[in-house]
């Protein structure tokens, strides 16, 4: 059986033209953006003068090939429009980020991660080649080997600083109509941190085997692993599109069951659990909040709009409240480190609840070891746990914004661990370059962007650009 072609519409060499057409109109020194209608980012960023890259024909599916189990996928397609498209197929993305708009170019330039990661890695170690429009304006194909092996391997993590994808390749895995779940409750962070390893090295638990893990920590002395098993039956299945809140679910449910597709966007409906900041876990604005406005583009639509007209902060200030720090971050720290760093962030940031994620770099089929990924320098063959914590803390009287953050970098570091950059980063340079691959980076800047037209990776992680 051939390809399938999923959107016979797509004129994706006209698209790729478009795009470089608009990339050859930003004027020498402007900074170069994509023109897109939504972010996940949280970072605050400069202005740009010149208009943004026009990407609009680059958000579709090319073809699925339920075979070879790869897809072609255009740079700025969701992984909603994406699962959507595999799904009829019984295939998945190896990996499937938490949120529907997440597209597939940003989760590999910008990192990914969910429930298969202790099987699979991120979403870049699941692509096979990918066609990157550079610095220069040139359209090029980076393949693991070959000629531009090196842009290949940098461009994880470079969040846009080497280049933007157009197009990718990437394999799929078979997945099944339901999900059984078991909410597995710890009372002591040693024995979860045990459990993560016994189920990564097994695959299992309990006899049953395990096909994904996630868990969140309510506080030290309540955490939960979720272990995901994929299957063609189910005695009921949830719903938590409706005024169910899934998170909650965790604590009153030993055992649970979801559809795939439900599975999949779990976190999605309540932006896990931040949609309280908004009220819509209250009973009565979730019944009178429309279910297809309940979804995580729209909460940070209502962020953004925050951010530019302060309505919150104004509020609190005449109500005598401090302000306060945005902590919004995704950690990686080694699983043997991992009680101890969640430990130490209950005691010193106090912000509940708190997202477990347990990943390894993918390990390959056949003989040899895991690859690393220079910008993002995980160890081959470490386990981590991605730790994610959203919201925000008071600002101590006579400490400054971004000291909260700070000493999350720091305790990070210390713990051998990564921190994810789509947020706040407070690093100087040096250890900025030492943590993301500094020299590697700029050897690839210096190939496929001579002149410096893409802001660079610091600039824009640290510096706001």
């Amino acid at each position: 059986m051939c390809a399938v072609r999923v959107d016979h519409q797509v004129d994706h060499d006209g698209a790729v033209e478009l795009l470089r057409r608009s990339y050859a109109a930003v004027p020498a020194g402007e900074t170069v953006r994509l023109a897109k209608r939504t972010s996940n980012l949280f970072r605050p960023r400069s202005t740009p003068s010149a208009p943004g890259l026009d990407v609009s024909g680059l958000g579709s599916v090319l073809g699925v090939d339920p075979v070879a189990r790869t897809a072609d996928v255009q740079g700025m397609c969701t992984y909603e429009r994406l699962v959507d498209a595999t799904l009829p197929h019984g295939l998945m993305p190896l990996v499937v980020p938490q949120l529907r708009t997440i597209t597939l170019g940003g989760a590999v330039t910008g990192l990914g991660i969910e429930s298969t990661s202790f099987r699979h890695g991120l979403p870049h170690e699941s692509v096979l080649e990918m066609d990157v429009l550079t610095g220069a304006g040139e359209i090029v194909t980076v393949r693991p080997e070959g000629e531009h092996a090196d842009l290949f391997a940098a461009f994880p993590n470079s969040l846009g600083s080497l280049g933007y994808a157009t197009r990718l390749r990437i394999e799929l895995a078979p997945v099944r109509r339901y999900v059984a779940l078991r909410n597995v409750r710890f009372t002591d962070l040693d024995a979860l941190v045990e459990a993560i390893g016994e189920v990564t090295a097994t695959r299992s638990w309990g006899g049953e085997p395990v096909d994904a893990m996630d868990g969140v920590m309510f506080s030290p002395g309540e955490a939960y692993l979720v272990l995901a098993t994929f299957t063609d039956t189910a005695p009921k299945v949830g719903d938590y599109t409706g005024e169910e809140i899934y998170y909650r679910s965790l604590r009153r449910l030993p055992r649970d069951w979801l559809s795939a597709y439900d599975y999949l966007w779990r976190w999605d409906t309540d932006w896990f659990w931040c949609s309280g900041a908004f009220g819509a876990q209250h009973p009565v604005v979730r019944r009178l909040w429309p279910a297809r406005l309940r979804r995580s583009d729209v909460y940070h639509r209502l962020v953004r709009l925050e951010h530019r007209h302060q309505v919150v902060a104004r509020v609190d200030r005449l109500r005598g409240r401090p302000a306060r720090e945005r902590v919004v971050q995704d950690v990686e720290v080694p699983l043997a480190g991992t009680a101890e760093f969640l430990r130490w962030f209950a005691r010193r940031v106090r912000m509940s609840p708190v997202w477990l994620c347990p990943l390894r770099l993918r390990e390959p089929a056949g003989p040899g070891s895991a690859r690393a990924w220079p910008l993002y320098p995980l160890e081959p063959g470490q386990t981590y746990v991605n730790i994610g914590f959203w919201g925000t803390v008071p600002i101590a009287e006579g400490a400054a914004d971004g000291d909260v953050n700070r000493l999350v970098e720091h305790a990070v570091s210390e713990a051998g661990g990564h921190k994810s950059l789509y947020s706040d980063a407070y690093y100087d340079r040096e250890a900025f370059d030492r943590l993301y691959g500094g020299d590697t980076w700029r050897a690839v800047k210096e190939r496929y962007d001579p002149d410096h037209r893409l802001t660079g990776l610091y600039e824009k992680a640290v510096a706001r650009q």
